[in-house]
């Protein structure tokens, strides 16, 4: 997966949806905000957090979103790769193989 040209088309999507509905949009932007904000995890922490959601819910687009983000605020292939574990963990073999996707996505995206 190109997870570059996969990401640019989702938010072209997004922004589509927010000129529809932009309520809806501003809502959780709102949300997304306030959630990843300061606090006393650090925006590196609340990403990983995000992306091992994400991998236990098979989300691709949370994946990238959310790899991107981890990337932006310093997180390491390491990292990653330790998230990953957590998800297996919690969601069993689908999650492992969307977690290869999370490695693959760092590896594109870095």
């Amino acid at each position: 997966m190109d997870w570059k040209a996969h990401l640019d088309e989702t938010s072209a999507n997004l922004a589509e949806f927010r000129r529809t509905h932009d309520a809806a949009g501003k809502g959780f932007t709102a949300m997304h905000r306030g959630a990843m904000g300061e606090g006393s995890l650090t925006l590196r922490e609340k990403e990983m957090i995000a992306l091992a959601i994400g991998i236990a819910t098979r989300c691709v687009d949370c994946i990238g979103f959310h790899v991107q983000g981890a990337i932006k605020a310093g997180a390491s292939r390491e990292d990653i790769a330790e998230t990953i574990g957590v998800a297996v963990m919690m969601g069993g073999g689908p999650a492992y193989m969307y977690g290869v996707k999370a490695l693959e996505a760092y590896d594109q995206l870095s």
